[in-house]
C-alpha cells in the first residue's frame, strides 16, 4: 500500500509538471500570435478608418475626387467619404482635420488668400495637375479679343460677367480685375453648372457672353472659345491644382498618404471623366469608367506596380 502510495504521488507530480509545461508553450505560441494578430489588425484598422475628402464644386474637381474616393475604395478603403463645400470652408476643413484631405487646391494664385490664412496648418503633399488657367472667356465668335476692350462693348453683354460660386479664387481675381481695369460691368455669381448653362445658351444662340472660366474644362472640348488678353496680368501665369492633406496624416495613414503622393495625372485624363459627366452619367459612374480603363495608372497609384 506505501509502495502505491508513493508511485501515486510521484505520478501525480509528473502530471503536474507536464501540464504546467504545457501550458507554457501555449502562452508563449499565444503570445507569438498575439503580436502577428496585432501587426495584422494594425494594417487591417487603416483601411477601416474613415476617410473624408473634401472638394469644391468646380467640374474638373468634381471629377478628380470621385476618381480618387474610387481608387481608394480599390485600394481597399472600406469607408471613403467625399463632401462639396466652398473654397474657404475647405481650407478650414482640412487645417481643422474636418476632411483628411482635397485633391481640388488651385495655387498659387487662384486661392492664394486661403493658402496665406491657412498655409502652415496645411501639408502640400503632390502636384496632381499642372497647367491650369484662368480668366475671362467668351465664343470664338466675340469680336474683342482683350478685357480692356469690354467697356467700349458693354452693351453686347448687358454689362455683365457671369460668374461661378462667390467664395472662388477666379470669382476674387475677377473682382479686382473690375477695379484695376476700371470695368463698368456687374459680376454675376452663380455657380459652375449656372454659368455652364449660361454660356451654353449664348452659343446655341450666338449671343455674345463674358464668363469666368478654367482649363482643363469640358466646354473648351465642346465650343470655340478663347480667353481675353489680360495685359495687366491679373489672372497670373498657369496655376497647378494640388493634393493638400491635413497636418499628421502622413503618420495616422501612411498607406493612404503614399497613394496621395502618387495621384499626378494629365488634362487628357481629367478631361475624359468631365466630358462623361456633362454627356450625362452620373460622376461615380464617370469615374468608375476611367479607373477601368486605366488599370495600369491606378495600380501605379495604388502602389502595386
Amino acid at each position: 500500500m506505501k509502495k502505491l502510495k508513493l508511485i501515486f504521488i510521484v505520478g501525480l507530480v509528473l502530471g503536474l509538471f507536464i501540464f504546467g509545461a504545457g501550458c507554457a508553450d501555449n502562452g508563449e505560441e499565444v503570445e507569438d500570435g498575439s503580436e502577428e494578430g496585432a501587426a495584422g489588425t494594425a494594417e487591417v484598422s487603416e483601411l477601416d478608418q474613415p476617410v473624408k475628402i473634401g472638394y469644391v464644386l468646380w467640374d474638373g474637381e468634381i471629377a478628380s475626387t470621385n476618381v480618387i474616393q474610387q481608387v481608394l475604395q480599390q485600394a481597399g478603403y472600406t469607408n471613403v467619404d467625399i463632401i462639396a463645400v466652398d473654397a474657404g470652408p475647405l481650407y478650414q476643413g482640412v487645417a481643422s482635420g474636418e476632411f483628411d484631405f482635397t485633391t481640388s487646391a488651385w495655387l498659387p494664385q487662384t486661392q492664394a488668400n486661403y493658402w496665406e490664412t491657412y498655409g502652415d496648418q496645411l501639408d502640400s503633399v503632390q502636384v496632381n495637375l499642372e497647367g491650369c488657367r484662368i480668366g475671362l472667356v467668351v465664343p470664338a465668335y466675340v469680336e474683342i479679343d482683350s478685357i480692356e476692350e469690354l467697356n467700349a462693348n458693354k452693351d453686347q453683354f448687358d454689362g455683365e460677367i457671369v460668374g461661378i460660386d462667390p467664395g472662388s479664387g477666379i470669382m476674387q481675381v475677377t473682382e479686382d480685375a473690375i477695379t484695376e481695369y476700371g470695368l463698368d460691368y456687374n459680376l454675376v455669381s452663380s455657380s459652375s453648372a449656372g454659368m455652364t448653362a449660361a454660356l451654353k445658351k449664348a452659343v446655341d444662340d450666338e449671343d455674345p457672353i463674358v464668363v469666368t472660366l478654367w482649363s482643363p474644362h469640358w466646354t473648351f472640348n465642346r465650343w470655340e472659345l478663347k480667353y481675353l488678353d489680360d495685359p495687366k496680368g491679373l489672372y497670373g501665369e498657369a496655376d497647378h491644382v494640388e493634393t493638400l492633406a491635413r497636418l499628421g496624416l502622413a503618420e495616422d495613414m501612411p498607406n493612404l498618404y503614399g497613394i496621395l503622393e502618387r495621384f499626378v495625372w494629365t488634362h487628357d485624363d481629367i478631361q475624359s471623366v468631365m466630358m462623361d459627366i456633362e454627356n450625362g452619367m452620373a460622376p461615380e459612374e464617370a469615374a468608375s469608367k476611367w479607373v477601368e480603363n486605366n488599370p495600369e495608372k491606378v495600380n501605379e497609384w495604388i502602389g502595386e506596380e
